[in-house]
């Protein structure tokens, strides 16, 4: 079985799902567009082989050497988690005519206004939305669609450069923001809990799902810098308040026309029950989820993902033991880490429920919390009991402190 594994190093988890394939006994085949020496030497060790090319965002050529190199390799698989080249696979794969997930497929699950086509065909309730292309459009579908509307890029990952916007002034200062787009989707701004339903497939039918909630809602988290984010993988995802988000995951999944992989939605859950679409990936989720569905269930889904890819079989029984939690601290201050406090108190407190603490080492810059999730050090505690677990997580936001002094003295 040869893998050809499109960004084999990055994001992080890549590298798990790297070792998966060759645990579960593929050849791996590499491709990237950083020189093999910089692979990390977990990484270089898996590959049977590497390719590098000028720069895997764009597109037309890298599928064009992709797809030149690959010719002599046959691979049986093509495969790729991150989101900005997932279409890329799927070109890659049609011209190869491996089988898998096809070009007109995956647009599906990156375009949001095409997306959002897709979903509401199949009768499923969706936010209102129209896809934006000058700032005169985007004030007339606000107005059609009513305030608040949220503002997003059109093909983004994460809530990176996304908005609530609550009227027409400060649509005009997002707007003014976002001209490095040229299209983005603006739509209407769902009230609700924020929860995720995430899956791997065979044949678009899921054999394993989960359901994890964000605290808060990612949105409110990116546009506020004093918030922790968290978010917590529950144990058990078929409990009837979640029923009506796993039920909606389904349909979408059919309606999309999902095959083997990894798939990741968001869904909102309002006050009445009902579960309104948010969006979804073919890939995994980023942010620690897969590490917190692999501790809430004992198992390994990096190699249980790899298994499906490449054999069509998951063989792990998921033990549905733990709700986990993890939480995402953010430096106070500016410029590099100069103290952490907290570290200590948080071992001595949470015992073996604590499963993962890691901060930045000091001196080292502290991240831009307005682009990245994990930020500057994240915590992962699990517990069987619901309430346990928050109140660790609780304890663990007000615990750690990491700070940050451009003059790199505490």
């Amino acid at each position: 079985m040869k893998v050809l594994f499109i960004s084999p190093h990055f994001p992080g988890e890549m590298q798990h799902f790297t070792r998966g394939l060759a645990e579960v006994g593929a050849q791996v085949y590499g491709v990237s567009d950083v020189p093999r020496g910089q692979l990390p030497e977990q990484v270089a060790g898996h590959l049977c082989d590497y390719l590098q090319v000028p720069s895997l965002l764009d597109e037309d050529d890298a599928a064009r050497r992709i797809v030149a190199a690959a010719r002599q390799l046959e691979p049986d698989r093509v495969e790729c988690l991150w989101e900005p080249c997932v279409v890329l696979a799927a070109r890659v794969r049609q011209q190869l005519g491996v089988p898998g997930m096809g070009p007109e497929t995956a647009i599906g699950f990156r375009d949001k206004p095409i997306m959002k086509q897709r979903v509401l065909a199949a009768g499923l309730r969706v936010p209102r939305f129209s896809r934006i292309r000058t700032r005169a459009e985007a004030h007339a579908a606000a107005a059609e669609i009513g305030y608040p509307v949220c503002v997003k890029p059109i093909a983004g990952a994460g809530s990176t450069d996304t908005h609530r916007v609550d009227g027409p002034d400060q649509l005009r200062a997002v707007l003014a923001t976002l001209d490095h787009y040229t299209e983005v989707n603006l739509e209407e701004f769902i009230e609700g809990e924020e929860f995720t339903y995430d899956t791997i497939c065979i044949d678009g039918e899921p054999v394993f799902e989960s359901v994890a909630q964000y605290h808060p809602r990612p949105l409110e988290s990116r546009q506020n810098g004093w918030i922790t984010p968290a978010q917590i993988v529950l144990r058990d995802p078929y409990q009837p308040a979640l029923m009506p988000g796993i039920a909606l995951g389904r349909r979408v999944l059919r309606a999309l026309g999902m095959q083997t992989g990894f798939a990741h939605m968001e869904w909102y859950k309002q006050s009445d029950g009902e579960a309104v679409f948010g969006e979804i990936a073919a890939r995994s989720p980023g942010g620690k989820l897969v590490d917190q569905m692999c501790l809430a269930n004992d198992i390994d889904l990096y190699r249980e993902w790899a298994r499906t890819v490449c054999w069509r079989s998951f063989e792990a029984t998921p033990q549905r033991r733990y709700h986990v939690a993890a939480l995402f601290k953010r430096a106070e201050g500016e410029g590099c880490v100069v103290r952490v406090d907290g570290l200590d108190e948080l071992r001595a407190r949470l015992g073996p429920s604590l499963v993962a603490v890691e901060v930045l080492p000091i001196g080292a810059a502290r991240h831009d919390w307005r682009r990245t999730r994990v930020c500057d050090g994240h915590v992962i505690v699990r517990h069987p009991d619901y309430a346990t677990c928050r109140a660790m997580e609780r304890f663990a936001i007000e615990t750690l402190r990491i700070h940050a002094s451009p003059h790199g003295h505490g």
